[in-house]
Parts: C-alpha cells; structure tokens; sequence
C-alpha cells in the first residue's frame, strides 16, 4: 500500500512522525512524504521515505490565496496516488481535504493544536470555521490530540462524531526516550522551556516570571530551546529575544537536533502555552524524567497532574508562572526526583507512541479496506 504523509514542514515529520513512518515501512508499505522542501527532505529520504515537494506558506492567512492550494494539492496527489493519505496541520487538513475528495483518495486528519485562528477571534478565524465545516466533511477519520479540541469542533457543528478519535499527539518512544541513570539536581537549577519564539507560547510570560524568580534567587538558569519565528506578527522579534539574552532574564541556547541531551541537563521543563494539541516537548520531558510546570489549558494540562509531576499555572499569567516555578524550585531533592519519576510514569502509562501507531494502522484498515 502506498500511504502519503502531508505536514507543512519536512521539518515537522522527521521530528514528530518518524516512528510512524519507520512503522508503516516496516510493515511493507510504501511512504510518500508531501512537504515543503527544507534540509530533512533528503533525511527523510534516507529513512526510506520517497519525497515529493510542495511549496506552502505555512503561517499565510489570506483565504483566497490560499484556495489555490487545492490545486497543487490536487496535482501532487493525482502524480503519487497513493491508497490513503495522512495530513497534519491546517492547510493539509483544509485544502488537501478538499483536493483528495476530488482525487478519490480517503484522508485521515490529524488536528494537532487549533493554533492562532482559535485564539484569535476575528474575520480570519470566521473564515477558517466555514473552511472547516466544508472540508470536514470528506476525511474517513479525524484524530484529535486531546478532548478538549474534539468538544470544541463538536460545538460548532465542524465534524460528525462517529469520525473523531482522541489520541495522546504523536506519542512518545519510551525506550528510545529514557531517564538518566541516576538522579542530579543541577548547581545552579535550571528551568527550560523548549519552544519556538512565538507569543502564543507563553513567551513574554516565561521572561516576565523570570524577571521575579531571578529578583529572589539570581543564580537560577531560565533557559528557551527553540527557532526564532519572525514570520507573521506571532513570531516574537529575534531583536527581543536577543535584548532579553543581554538584559540576563534567559539564556537563548538556539536549536538542537538533540533536545534530549538538553532536558536532561534541565531539573524542569516549562511551557506556558496559551493552547496546545498535545505538546511533543512536554511528553518528551515526561519520558525522561522530568517534573513539568505548564498552563491549565487544553493539550498542556493534559501531561501534567497536578502536584503530582509538575504544577498547572494560570495561563497568560507571569506572575503564577513564577509563584509555580519557584515551589518546584524550593522542593527537596527526593521530592523532586519523586516528581520526576512520576513524570515517567504517566508517559509510560498514557502517552506511548505504540498506541498512537497501532491507531493509525486501524484508521488505515478501516479507510482502504486493506
């Protein structure tokens, strides 16, 4: 069978579907993978994936413009036909829907985070409903990344029901992600938020909760792990992060293909998104290990018990951000290495990518027939 993979970055599959992609290959199946061409195309390609590239402007909210995508969509699916085709993020979801039902191809969508025209409520985001309602209803399966997103889809009437599935994001390789042998509490301690540069991520809130902890404990480290984003008026100015690098309130350690080697050298991973589908860096903090302060929102909430592996913080709220950075902080080390491991716990138990896959494979059954 040959199955087509549609994210908006190359990017974006080899760090998040990769498992699935090797799955579906070991499996004997064929993997096309559909995607702006960036420097993991060619990685892609050395797993076993054949590539076909498509030019798309992942953050562009011009709907008309982007009507033009179903054509292109169109015209790469018609050249690889595949039996089904998996889409992540809204374009794929919106217009490759659209493009596969003239093609005569099943789709399984995954919506994974409902992003800025969820947040943002304006003529874009009224816009971005209709295309949903539109377009949803062609898929065979709809996966979402926690409850919260599917109720909220199932309110306005955006998808059927019997469609929709919840699964834990994209899961997370528990063998593969693992804790330290041994348990350090690192000299000074550290606090890292693993994230690109956007506002919707809590940013501006991570530096301002800084900007109090560092007023009582100078020596913490408050470390951001991620791109800069300037694209679009979401993306927090690299000339901002920098003046904030300088000013001592973070430490910008850019990008890694290794985020692993840096949260192990973290005692807490932070995330004070505004909104989430289930959040790849927090699970793989889970699965090392690692106690956790995130927002009371959708997808975030979801990897976190409170006071049990981390603390829930009001979101857009510096001010509780601190207060709950700074109770982890003051924890003792066994309380801190308990919280840890309960972290581990919960990913072992709710977000291990085997069942995300063994999901996927019964979407696809159930789609092709085969």
């Amino acid at each position: 069978m040959r199955v087509a993979i549609v994210i908006n970055k190359s990017w974006n599959i080899f760090n998040f579907r990769l498992s699935l992609v090797k799955a579906l290959l070991a499996a004997g199946h064929e993997v096309v993978a559909i995607a702006p061409e960036d420097a993991y195309s060619a990685k892609l390609v050395a797993e076993g994936c054949q590539f076909v590239p498509l030019p798309l402007e992942s953050k562009g909210t011009n709907p008309l413009k982007d009507m033009l995508l179903v054509g292109k969509f169109l015209k790469a699916y018609q050249r690889v036909k595949p039996d089904v085709i998996l889409q992540y993020t809204i374009k794929p979801n919106i217009y490759g829907s659209i493009a596969a039902k003239l093609a005569g191809i099943p789709t399984i969508n995954n919506v994974s985070g409902l992003g800025t025209v969820f947040i943002v409520q304006n003529l874009v985001s009224k816009i971005a409903m209709a295309l949903y309602r539109f377009s949803f209803q062609f898929p065979a399966k709809v996966f979402f990344q926690n409850s919260d997103d599917q109720a909220l889809f199932l309110d306005r009437k955006l998808v059927r029901e019997s469609i929709t599935e919840v699964i834990p994001g994209s899961g997370i390789d528990t063998k593969r992600y693992r804790p330290a042998a041994t348990f350090k509490r690192q000299s000074p301690f550290v606090f890292l938020m693993v994230s690109r540069a956007l506002y919707e991520k809590g940013l501006v809130e991570y530096v301002e909760a800084s900007k109090i902890l560092k007023a009582k404990y100078p020596s913490l480290r408050i470390q951001l792990l991620g791109g800069i984003d300037e694209e679009g008026n979401i993306g927090v100015k690299r000339v901002l992060v920098e003046q904030w690098a300088n000013e001592g309130w973070l430490e910008y350690l850019g990008t890694s293909d290794d985020v692993a080697s840096v949260m192990h050298a973290a005692d807490c991973v932070v995330l004070p998104s505004y909104r989430e589908g289930t959040p790849r860096t927090l699970l793989e903090a889970a699965a090392l290990g690692k106690p956790i302060v995130t927002t009371n929102v959708p997808g975030c909430k979801e990897t976190v018990v409170d006071g049990y592996n981390g603390y829930l913080c009001e979101v857009r709220n510096g001010v509780d951000l601190a207060a709950k950075m700074e109770r982890l902080y003051l924890l003792a080390d066994t309380a801190l290495q308990t919280m840890g491991q309960n972290s581990r716990r919960l990913a072992e138990e709710k977000f291990d990518e085997k069942f995300v896959i063994d999901r996927y494979f019964a979407a696809i059954k159930e789609a092709t027939g085969k």
